[in-house]
């Protein structure tokens, strides 16, 4: 590094650490209509949360198993079999002319002997459910914090949304009192 740079660089690092020690505020430069507006560090004392209660309800129910009858009609292959053997054995009985009622009385007879034959009753098992009340809880959650802090010897409290940790930034605004 040469020499004449140092002096210039010394007086930068004694500048900036002045500054630095000065608080570390600044001038909102970018908003001249607010007046005197200046930010700064404050040193955070104490963060106490605060504490909401939510209450949540939740319906309760009692399941049980009931056993059902159900009834089931006669199915299509039960009506086409017996059909087929009715027919068949009306054809056999019947002889001349009276043949061709024979084996049409037989396939109907069969067909409903079928159908009877396939349907009928059958038990099975269900679940039923019936609301009996209402469950209630309560959770504590955070609302937000209280915090305690210090800026030029003065202690201030504020309610943030969060915790802002050892240190928070402040914005002061100064104004002539009337």
């Amino acid at each position: 590094m040469r020499k004449s740079m140092l002096p210039a660089l010394l007086l930068s690092l004694l500048t900036t650490t002045a500054f630095a020690q000065n608080g570390g505020y600044y001038r909102d430069a970018q908003l001249p209509e607010r007046g005197n507006v200046h930010y700064a560090w404050a040193d955070v004392l104490r963060v106490d949360p605060i504490y909401d209660v939510v209450q949540n309800s939740y319906p309760q129910q009692r399941c049980y198993q009931q056993q059902v009858v159900q009834q089931s009609g006669g199915s299509t292959a039960g009506t086409l079999l017996g059909a087929v053997i009715g027919g068949a054995l009306g054809h056999q009985i019947g002889q001349g002319r009276g043949n061709a009622a024979a084996t049409i009385g037989g396939a109907v007879v069969g067909g409903l002997v079928g159908n009877n034959a396939s349907s009928g009753e059958r038990t099975v098992d269900q679940t039923h459910c019936e609301q009996v009340g209402e469950r209630v809880s309560e959770q504590r959650r955070i609302a937000g914090y209280t915090v305690e802090y210090r800026y030029h010897g003065d202690v201030y409290v504020s309610r943030l949304n969060y915790d802002p940790g050892d240190r928070l930034r402040i914005r002061i605004s100064i104004n002539p009192a009337e």
